[in-house]
């Protein structure tokens, strides 16, 4: 009810009214049934904006840091988060990263939307990323539908590192949904694993025309982070 009521009379309405987001092929997401958006990233707000155009609630799995801050600011977070839809995970990796898939499992299992990102972390410089296999692993395990969605312009919008979006439009772009039935039972197949996120991210690289690179985004983003130190 919280979050219906954040969407449809609270905060959805006003960010639609003032970015007014133009989407292309809304009518491709299934109507009923586990669903997975696996969507570039390039903003903050792409965790927001995805979710206020699909009529049916979208759950992202969002980093447990989010949800444990101190005082006003951490309280702050932590209702935001929870107000647009989004679970804590533990992106530590080993156990936590079996964790967060075993909780993206859990909501495709209950028939509902999850939201991913494949490249793991937000781009650093609007560029498209090396997806992470997790994604793949999600697909067959679950057997839901994906399909792919671009966000384009939010980086414009609010860039990393930026506390207020400008006022933009952006655009949301929702291609057809992927097939990897071909590829049951071989969720344990590293080549088969890479083999799925590579043609995903391809997807996204056709709907969002974005310049591909292939290496992890946070491998960018921790030698950027040596060097300026």
């Amino acid at each position: 009810m919280f979050y219906w009521i954040m969407k449809h009379i609270v905060v959805g309405p006003v960010l639609l009214a003032i970015f007014r987001p133009w989407v292309v092929g809304l009518e491709k997401i299934p109507a009923e049934g586990p669903v997975i958006l696996a969507s570039n990233h390039l903003s903050f707000i792409d965790s927001i904006f995805l979710p206020l155009i699909v009529d049916r609630p979208v759950v992202f799995l969002a980093k447990s840091e989010y949800f444990t801050g101190r005082g006003l600011k951490g309280w702050a977070t932590k209702l935001f988060f929870q107000a647009t839809g989004q679970l804590p995970i533990d992106r530590s990796g080993g156990k936590a990263s079996e964790a967060s898939l075993n909780t993206g499992l859990r909501v495709l299992s209950e028939g509902r939307i999850l939201g991913i990102y494949p490249e793991g972390t937000r781009s650093p410089d609007a560029k498209l990323y090396r997806g992470r296999t997790g994604v793949a692993r999600m697909v067959l395990e679950s057997g839901a539908p994906v399909v792919p969605v671009a966000m384009i312009g939010t980086a414009e919008v609010m860039p990393i590192g930026t506390r207020l979006p400008k006022v933009r439009r952006i655009g949301i772009v929702i291609g057809e949904p992927l097939d990897f039935s071909r590829f049951h039972g071989l969720e344990s197949d590293r080549f088969v694993l890479r083999s799925v996120t590579d043609e995903l991210v391809y997807e996204l690289r056709e709907l969002s025309g974005q310049e591909y690179v292939d290496v992890y985004a946070s491998s960018v983003k921790e030698r950027r982070a040596s060097e300026a130190r």
